[in-house]
């Protein structure tokens, strides 16, 4: 019973680590749709539930790994905890055109938005892609991570989890710790 109890404790500190230090707010940055309308990323809401912001691009392999993994699971993400997914390109204005039509095969059901001037990206100090931000109710930026490693999913599922049942993730950095 210890031996799993201690890999679950390790992961619940290792998440409660990377929360620290957050909670900020989105930045008001303007983005652009899949329709070429502007949208200000502070009005980017889930009606008081989780939201995770992505930031991709169409040459970055691994994000487009981990977009396919959550998109896997997405259905069943949304039915029980309620998220939002938003996928932020920051495909420069020359590759702006491919996004959608790669989108489409994909089959992500995902919101979009291109970041072309990469405004966003240099605002949240995202250095390396794929970058996800998990936002809890409130609008506030709670976790965030960088790169992808199969499995890195389900870790954020049970973050996403546990800010749908209004659980703090500071809270479980607390409890791990001790």
């Amino acid at each position: 019973m210890i031996s799993k109890l201690i890999p679950t404790l390790s992961l619940l500190l290792l998440l409660g680590l990377s929360a620290q230090g957050q909670n900020q707010p989105i930045p008001s940055i303007q983005l652009k749709d899949l329709v070429g309308n502007m949208v200000d990323a502070d009005t980017l809401s889930n009606d008081g539930k989780p939201m995770v912001i992505s930031f991709w691009a169409t040459w970055c392999k691994p994000c487009i790994r981990e977009l396919n993994a959550i998109n896997d699971q997405y259905i069943d993400w949304v039915e029980e905890t309620g998220v939002k997914v938003i996928a932020i390109s920051i495909d420069d204005s020359r590759n702006t055109a491919r996004v959608k039509p790669f989108i489409k095969s994909q089959g992500w059901e995902y919101e979009v938005y291109l970041d072309e001037n990469q405004e966003m990206k240099r605002a949240l100090n995202v250095n390396n892609i794929p970058h996800t931000f998990l936002v809890d109710g409130e609008g506030n930026i709670v976790w965030q991570h960088s790169g992808y490693t199969p499995g890195d999913e389900d870790h954020l599922y049970l973050l996403i989890e546990m800010l749908a049942n209004g659980e703090s993730i500071e809270e479980v950095s607390e409890s791990a710790m001790h």
